[in-house]
């Protein structure tokens, strides 16, 4: 096979076949050879290329590429904006209503293959002394943290809360300390495993959540517990999705403080609406990353105000790639890798 690529046909089905090697067709777009992990939950009515975190090396250039040569190792920005609409122009280009996502339905196939073809713009240029390409897999989940991190206006000395013990919510907490000058972070989780991950990796406060308690009963008892008053908590970054964590954070944040909602989960959880209205919270959603967000987390990673290493679980080899997928949805490790196709 010239470009090995794993498609995936339907629940519990992915097959390995072959698909052309793209051809770059303007000038300023780049070829890169994979080493990559990446999956995101999606309903599919045809077959589809999987994945979306992603690294690799510049395999091809086009006659215009500056920003990179053949042989650099790069990040993966996985959507391409159309660069035309409104969003685009403004800057916002993660909310361009006709932005082509990595193994996004119906056809936009993803980064499970040998080869990938992208803007040069696109693609963010590693020192290769200073990350392995396996962490550098991990600079997407890191950038969806730095913009989380960004709409939440952490300023130096603030108290930020984080729930949520998985990838983008330990990266919340660690850009928001490390990035950011934050001075306090807590971090909450339901899975005591993630609560003692969070603690070793991060050296910060993590509490083990009461699954059986309300979100009420859970913001008295952290109040408590980690002596935080109405005015104590500046910011919550919601990682998780769950709406007792939703729930939690806007009880827990202070009035006029920053609720930034980073999880995905259910599509319309119940929202304390009277004590958000109450506290008049800055509210944001966040989607993905924008302008600058890709180049800050790689100049974080180069700088070691980050390390991502220990986020890295287990490494796959690319003809097994279901093993690490089942390994995740089994809720093991923290980020599972998938070897890119070897030559």
């Amino acid at each position: 096979m010239r470009n090995p690529s794993c498609f995936l046909h339907g629940p519990g089905k992915a097959e390995i076949e072959d698909q052309p090697v793209p051809e770059l067709t303007d000038p300023h777009e780049v070829l890169v050879h994979f080493w990559r992990h990446g999956g995101i939950q999606t309903h599919i009515t045809a077959p589809l290329v999987m994945g979306h975190e992603a690294s690799g090396t510049v395999a091809a250039v086009g006659t215009s590429v500056t920003r990179v040569k053949v042989g650099d190792r790069v990040a993966i920005e996985p959507g391409h904006p159309c660069r035309r609409c409104d969003r685009c122009k403004e800057g916002r280009y993660n909310l361009c209503p006709h932005v082509r996502f990595a193994a996004a339905p119906p056809n936009t196939h993803g980064l499970l293959c040998k080869f990938w073809k992208a803007p040069e713009d696109f693609v963010h240029r590693v020192a290769a002394d200073r990350i392995s390409l396996q962490e550098v897999v991990l600079l997407e989940p890191l950038a969806v943290a730095v913009h989380g991190a960004r709409l939440a206006q952490i300023k130096p000395g603030e108290t930020v809360i984080v729930t949520g013990c998985g990838t983008v919510g330990l990266l919340c907490a660690a850009v928001a300390v490390r990035v950011f000058g934050a001075h306090r972070a807590i971090l909450f989780d339901i899975v005591e495993a993630r609560v003692d991950f969070a603690r070793e990796y991060l050296g910060v406060e993590a509490y083990l959540l009461d699954k059986s308690a309300t979100a009420e009963e859970n913001a008295v008892a952290i109040k408590h517990r980690f002596d935080l008053d109405e005015g104590s908590v500046d910011a919550v970054i919601e990682a998780s999705g769950a709406q007792s964590s939703i729930q939690l954070g806007i009880y827990l944040v202070r009035p006029g403080g920053s609720y930034v909602q980073a999880g995905l989960g259910e599509s319309k959880p119940r929202v304390p609406m009277l004590a958000l209205s109450e506290k008049e919270l800055r509210v944001m959603g966040s989607f993905r990353y924008g302008a600058d967000d890709f180049a800050l987390a790689v100049e974080v990673v180069e700088r070691r105000l980050v390390v991502l290493k220990p986020l890295i679980s287990t490494v796959t080899p690319f003809y097994r790639v279901t093993e690490a997928w089942e390994m995740t949805g089994r809720g093991e490790g923290i980020k599972n890798l998938i070897e890119g196709v070897r030559d």
